[in-house]
């Protein structure tokens, strides 16, 4: 006798491809339109005229992002109607067509001409993962998405943002320590910007291994993007940054040159250091106190043999005019009666297992603790423990580690954060740890020091850290390739709302040559954060270093950049409102000129509006330069250049090739040993003859507290007009 044999369970895969689907019922709502289908809800929000919001789940509910988006919606007319089978929702400056038969999404500008559109395939699943594919249009290019190495133009490669300590990197290598999912696409001389606000591992493809989309997806979480249409690239990166917040205006000393070394120890050493700068007339405003300074490698410490009176040397150092900051990692050394541990432990401060149990991983001091800083509380705590560095003078704060970083790179996904009260696995909350750690210390740093603006530089961050921080661009190499690939992270970084960003001066890894060293100073003199950094156990690496030539090199293009002072802290003013960059890709002024992408030009970029900068390898004597379309002056002797055109410069080591754009107006000031000291009390307005005009509006305050806020302020409009 047969028997029957037992039933078996079906089982469908959880990661074969799932679409929207077929629209079952939309509703208008007060700002935009929802819909939902058989297996998703869709929500359609207007936020400004130019930025519409698409979101997409399969659960109940849409996730709640708390850490990116600043800007709430406005009341923006628009109107939404039906047609056959699609939605079409108009506002003053976009049209979005909707379609009911799959959730597929074209963007148009009101002269119908199409910006950006789902592939057929449009937002799906395949398990948790949750990708939006979009078509490609003809010679459509891709710029931004932050630190990310590369060309300028991203098409034809694949970026992960899964912020990561990448010691020594290559100059193609991905990802690095922060994350910024943000691009802008460009074609037929149109441009739009896209915002994905989901802080898991996501994944940009711009056409790697595939001719038919491109798309951005997620491991999971739901697909929430911001669409921005403007008529021009500034206007796209000013509205991200209306979405994900501006630069707050920073101290004056934090734009002058800043020294640093993983370490100078002892005092005696920090102390020489300050008056080798005073006494060569090499003018520097900061000195950075590396992991050295502490006991052990204990965040809030001091080594009492190395430093044994850190108050009395930083007063020292104030007399000369330098301001301290001092390096922050996150790693509490699990060490019992060490106060920080003890506090943090009974407090429920730290990073858990899913069981309760502290997770504990080693670095820098050995096995450490890891402070949640997505708990209020945590960063409550952290903010008041940054006391012990304030009273001792401390000025600014350096956010390192904070990916955060551990030995054996690899943090268990299972570990959990508070999240705001709504717990999340480190899947979700790892890019935003290093965000939330330099909030927290500039929160600390006002706090503490009431009155003072705060300097706070990290490694890591996620879309809105220009709220809280500087940004610099990690373990870079003493390399020629890296010296332009660092120029090509910072303009990406400016594309990405990230105006104030630089990169370790002379490579950190590795010992740089006489040549590089002053090239590279000659180039980061034009960069929003100027400052040198150098490895533990390699040669010196300050300007006097690499003899006097170098040295000679050095303080010309060091003078140079606190005389143009008076024009860069006008132009971070303008930033701390616009959120547009100091350090400009050419992509934003240029971006319908194909040449500006092409591997040739596309490092040069434009400084604080007015200066082309071009840089280019220590080895090179004569330099290609692409001049776009207006008439330039060479710097250094005033030659008139008509653009539009490619010319031969030459690049002798001292004179790295700068240009500046016919009409502008440059505001300069007399030397000054430090940003504080006292100048001639004359401002040189110098105008460069062109035929159209400029304005340029001069800002000044005292450089260092909030009194501006309250309009305590010089600013003066100067305008050129040139004769007919």
């Amino acid at each position: 006798m047969i028997q029957n044999p037992q039933p078996t369970l079906q089982h469908q895969s959880s990661s074969r491809y799932v679409p929207i689907g077929k629209i079952d019922k939309w509703t208008r709502t007060s700002d935009g339109f929802s819909a939902k289908s058989e297996i998703a809800q869709v929500q359609i929000t207007v936020i400004r005229a130019g930025i519409i919001r698409i979101q997409a789940t399969r659960n109940d509910s849409f996730d709640v992002n708390p850490y990116s988006i600043v800007a709430q919606p406005q009341e923006i007319d628009f109107f939404l109607e039906e047609q056959e089978d699609s939605l079409i929702l108009t506002t003053s400056q976009v049209q979005v067509q909707f379609d009911l038969q799959g959730g597929i999404c074209s963007f148009f500008d009101l002269n119908g001409f199409l910006l950006n559109k789902d592939d057929s395939l449009g937002i799906s699943w395949l398990g948790t993962e949750v990708t939006c594919y979009k078509e490609v249009q003809a010679n459509e290019k891709f710029i931004g998405l932050g630190e990310k190495t590369g060309n300028l133009n991203r098409a034809g490669r694949a970026y992960t943002n899964w912020n990561t300590d990448y010691f020594g990197y290559g100059i193609n290598d991905d990802p690095l320590y922060a994350s910024i999912p943000f691009y802008i696409g460009l074609h037929g001389e149109k441009a739009y910007g896209i915002y994905f606000d989901n802080t898991h591992k996501s994944v940009f493809n711009f056409g790697a291994s595939t001719d038919r989309f491109s798309y951005f997806n997620a491991e999971d979480g739901d697909m929430d993007y911001y669409f921005i249409h403007e008529p021009t690239v500034a206007e796209i990166i000013s509205s991200y940054a209306t979405l994900t917040g501006k630069m707050k205006m920073p101290p004056k000393w934090a734009l002058g040159y800043q020294q640093c070394r993983y370490s100078y120890y002892p005092d005696s050493e920090v102390l020489a250091l300050s008056t080798t700068f005073r006494d060569k007339k090499i003018p520097a405003d900061v000195i950075y106190l590396d992991i050295h300074h502490m006991e052990q490698y204990k965040v809030f410490t001091f080594d009492g043999e190395k430093f044994s009176d850190p108050k009395n040397l930083i007063s020292r150092l104030k007399e000369k005019g330098f301001r301290v900051v001092v390096i922050l990692d996150p790693g509490i050394k699990t060490e019992a009666g060490y106060l920080p541990y003890e506090e943090g432990k009974a407090k429920g401060l730290f990073l858990k297992y899913p069981d309760g149990k502290d997770y504990v991983a080693q670095v820098w001091p050995g096995w450490c603790a890891f402070p949640d800083f997505t708990n209020p509380d945590t960063r409550s705590w952290w903010m008041e423990k940054l006391v012990f560095y304030t009273e001792a003078g401390v000025d600014g704060f350096w956010t390192d580690m904070n990916e955060p970083a551990s030995w054996g790179q690899f943090t268990p996904n299972l570990i959990e954060f508070d999240y705001e009260g709504t717990t999340a696995s480190h899947r979700k909350a790892r890019n935003i740890y290093g965000m939330q750690m330099a909030k927290s210390t500039q929160e600390g740093s006002v706090l503490n020091l009431p009155n003072q603006r705060p300097f706070v530089l990290t490694r890591a961050g996620f879309a809105g850290v220009q709220r809280f921080a500087a940004v610099w661009t990690g373990d870079n190499v003493s390399t020629e390739e890296h010296m332009l690939a660092g120029v090509r992270l910072v303009n990406s970084l400016g594309l990405s709302g990230v105006p104030f960003s630089g990169y370790d001066l002379g490579g950190f890894a590795g010992e740089a040559t006489k040549s590089l060293y002053a090239r590279w100073m000659s180039i980061a003199a034009f960069s929003p954060l100027f400052r040198a950094h150098s490895m533990i156990n390699s040669n010196d690496a300050e300007p006097w270093a690499f003899g006097e030539e170098v040295e000679e090199i050095s303080r010309t293009y060091m003078k140079l950049r606190y005389n143009l002072l008076p024009t860069i802290y006008s132009k971070f003013r303008q930033s701390s409102h616009t959120g547009l960059p100091l350090a400009a890709s050419l992509a934003i002024a240029y971006s319908n000129d194909p040449l500006i992408f092409t591997p040739a030009f596309q490092n040069q970029y434009l400084f604080c509006d007015s200066f082309l900068i071009a840089p280019v390898e220590s080895f090179k004597e004569i330099l290609k330069v692409y001049l776009p379309v207006g008439d330039w002056y060479y710097f250094f002797n005033d030659q008139a250049h008509s653009g539009g055109q490619v010319i031969y410069q030459d690049c002798p080591l001292n004179n790295l090739p700068v240009f500046v754009k016919a009409g502008s107006i440059l505001a300069l000031q007399s030397d000054v040993a430090h940003s504080s000291a006292k100048h001639d009390g004359i401002l040189r307005i110098h105008v460069y003859a062109g035929s159209e005009g400029s304005e340029y509006l001069h800002y000044e305050d005292d450089g260092v507290s909030f009194d501006f806020e309250s309009g305590v302020y010089h600013e003066r409009l100067i305008s050129y007009s040139p004769m007919n």
